[in-house]
């Protein structure tokens, strides 16, 4: 299910990174018309009390006067997240020439970003940086960066760069697209066109919509708004009234117009928490698995980050963390989703001890991690599991784990539970497949893997041998992904 661009405008959806040498805008803005007050005279003169001028007007009858009014909802989503949004500008080689003559050209691309740490994280499409050698970002404020690429996820065509900035940078306010409703106004805003900070308006015309582009290619449960999005838009924010960001921009229609649409936030944040895990994988290790809760019970969705599981003998359950503490605080970092928590921990080492404030029951209770590394000795002990996982380990070379029910079915209502994948041998049949840790493995051949029991079952039929290749579904990046197994005796 790898996304790629070129698939992309061949099929009739275009993701919206501009590959073109635009520049600012042709033309003057038209000016603005002037006010005309008519020279009105009293109906009845014996009752004048003097000249109606402009100054005995009402403020209100006068439209460029209206401050009150005219500072709408909008406006206010505007001005809010306007200073989290960049402007990427980038440059690929692609190479040209005839049969006998070859060449190298430059070519210039623009997208949009959307930063997520003051540090200068900021994430984009996938097809946005994808082969580009320079990396250019303009902030709203005109200060311009080059930056690096720090991670992809093709898989869900996302990616997150990197600044140096001189100061701390303003970041997104975090929305949902759980509670979004078909007709509710959004606005997008981007470098449509290379034309910087360009919003436009509109609705939600559908929400959870499947874009498949080809067997390999497809984008799953999008949003689908007829806000004007453009080449260039890529990796822009879609924000509510209230400039919250409820998704990522990603692709439009071709051929179509009011058609575009957006990865929801939801998404985003858990490929973005991905992403950043393992950029610090092997390094400060705490044991901790965390998931999203968002309650939309109220007007104003709330965002809550809940401790899942706790490895044993981990940092986390030396600290006394438990299942189900709501965490508030690591660190400097306040936690409102997942990718929070992998922020507060990027740039630590597995020497270093850290705050941490949960909320347990109705309290908020304060205790400090001491990070640690992940040790080879781990690896082996949990590399040796006994009674039936014994065959899983044999046969596929994994070691799984039950995950809450949740986390599954809040990706896909049809499916009922699945098992992380916690270890793997390097050259088993699993590794060989592209299973990895961290994966959620939800069916083998034709049956749901909700208990290691169910995996068994299947890897223990009589009839395994007509099964191969083995098919598997496993659940990464938010999206259902299948694969086959070969050689599994």
């Amino acid at each position: 299910m790898r996304l790629h661009r070129r698939c992309l405008l061949a099929l009739g959806v275009l993701p919206m990174f501009l590959a073109a040498g635009v520049s600012g805008p042709a033309q003057d803005a038209p000016s603005r018309p002037a006010l005309v007050v008519p020279d009105l005279r009293p109906a009845d003169p014996k009752n004048a009390t003097g000249p109606l001028t402009s100054q005995a007007l009402s403020p209100f009858t006068d439209p460029w006067t209206r401050t009150g009014t005219r500072k709408t909802a909008i406006v206010s989503a505007v001005e809010r997240v306007k200073g989290a949004v960049v402007n990427i500008h980038s440059e690929r080689t692609v190479s040209g020439g005839d049969h006998f003559v070859s060449s190298q050209n430059r070519v210039n691309g623009m997208g949009t970003g959307i930063i997520i740490d003051p540090r200068g994280y900021i994430v984009t499409n996938h097809h946005v940086v994808e082969d580009v050698s320079v990396l250019r970002i303009r902030l709203a404020d005109g200060a311009t960066h080059h930056a690096s690429i720090v991670a992809r996820s093709p898989e869900v065509d996302l990616a997150l760069i990197k600044i140096d900035p001189v100061q701390p940078l303003q970041t997104m306010p975090l929305g949902t697209a759980a509670d979004l409703m078909v007709g509710e106004t959004v606005l997008a805003v981007g470098n449509a066109y290379g034309y910087e900070h360009t919003v436009s308006v509109g609705v939600v015309s559908a929400v959870k919509r499947d874009v498949s582009l080809n067997k390999d290619m497809s984008y799953k449960s999008l949003i689908q708004t007829d806000a004007s999005i453009n080449p260039g838009n890529s990796g822009g924010p879609l924000v509510n009234v209230n400039g919250e960001l409820v998704g990522v921009n990603v692709a439009i229609r071709a051929g179509a117009q009011g058609i575009g649409f957006a990865i929801p936030v939801d998404h985003m944040i858990r490929a973005v928490a991905d992403m950043l895990r393992s950029r610090r994988r092997g390094t400060a290790h705490d044991g901790l698995a965390v998931r999203d809760r968002v309650d939309i019970s109220n007007e104003i969705p709330a965002r809550s980050v809940i401790i899942e599981r706790v490895e044993t003998g981990s940092p986390a359950a030396t600290a006394n963390l438990r299942p189900g503490d709501t965490l508030v605080r690591i660190g400097d970092v306040r936690i409102v989703c997942s990718y929070d928590v992998e922020r507060a921990f990027l740039d630590l080492k597995a020497t270093d001890t850290v705050p941490i404030v949960v909320r347990r029951g109705d309290q908020d209770q304060r205790f400090d991690l001491a990070l640690g590394g992940k040790s080879q000795p781990e690896r082996v002990v949990r590399a040796q599991p006994t009674s039936s996982s014994d065959v899983i380990w044999t046969k596929l070379g994994v070691q799984l784990q039950v995950v809450a029910t949740e986390t599954v079915t809040r990706v896909n209502r049809q499916l009922n539970g699945g098992l992380e994948v916690i270890d793997i041998v390097g050259d088993s049949p699993a590794a060989k497949a592209g299973i990895k840790k961290g994966d959620i493995l939800v069916g083998l051949h034709s049956f749901e893997t909700l208990s290691t029991d169910n995996v068994i079952y299947v890897l223990s039929h009589p009839e395994l041998p007509t099964f191969q290749p083995l098919a598997f579904y496993i659940l990464r990046s938010g999206q259902v992904r299948k694969g086959t197994l070969t050689s599994v005796n």
